[in-house]
């Protein structure tokens, strides 16, 4: 609050009077207190995530992969997004498909369709509070590690950035994969991306890589 000193100190008569104000900032203080206060009962605290990422094993062969059952994703440059289903086919350069991150989502709810809908009618049990969280968690759990589930297998590029891994993660979180893995980008892959831009062009200038 402002005071005013509106004593008199000898003054003259006739001369214009001196005041002294001097302002007190206790309560500005007290009101920044409780705008804090405010602030911190009103505003959600994020919370870091995490998420667990399966690396692949030194031994492949302990990790058997159907391939009617695998996708491959590649991180490509400029947010670009590329995949194959099953093996990887070195003569039809159209066998790699080019797209983004909402195209893999679509791939993956389609090629996963039966977890999906599993998942879903379980996400409606419990909002309709058929079913506890913890009830949810464990079954959604036995849906994502059944054998019908899509196996992914992920391949960023040096071209590609952190934020498309991030997203192509989401994406495995979104469609309700659980066995997906980040894999070095093979040689392999590499032709594969370069044929598909020249349009099938490299496929007699070049010897074809080995499955």
């Amino acid at each position: 609050m402002a005071n005013i000193d509106t004593s008199q100190n000898g003054g003259k008569k006739g001369k214009p009077q001196r005041k002294t104000l001097r302002v007190d900032f206790t309560p500005m203080v007290d009101m920044n207190m409780l705008l804090i206060t405010f602030f911190m009962f009103c505003t959600t605290l994020s919370i870091p995530q995490v998420m667990d990422i399966a690396m692949p094993a030194d031994t492949p062969d302990k990790y058997p992969q159907k391939a009617s059952k695998s996708v491959t994703v590649i991180l490509g440059e400029q947010n670009k997004m590329y995949y194959y289903e099953g093996l990887a086919n070195y003569e039809d350069y159209t066998s790699l498909k080019e797209t983004n991150s909402l195209g893999v989502r679509a791939m993956l709810l389609e090629r996963n369709s039966q977890n999906a809908k599993a998942i879903n009618d379980l996400r409606k049990k419990r909002n309709r509070n058929e079913i506890s969280e913890e009830v949810f968690r464990a079954k959604v759990k036995a849906v994502k590690s059944s054998e019908d589930g899509l196996r992914v297998l992920i391949k960023p590029t040096k071209e590609s950035n952190y934020r498309n891994l991030v997203d192509v993660l989401d994406e495995m979180q979104i469609c309700g994969i659980d066995k997906y893995a980040i894999v070095d980008l093979e040689e392999g892959d590499t032709f594969l991306m370069q044929n598909l831009k020249e349009k099938g062009g490299l496929t007699a200038m070049i010897e074809q890589p080995k499955r």
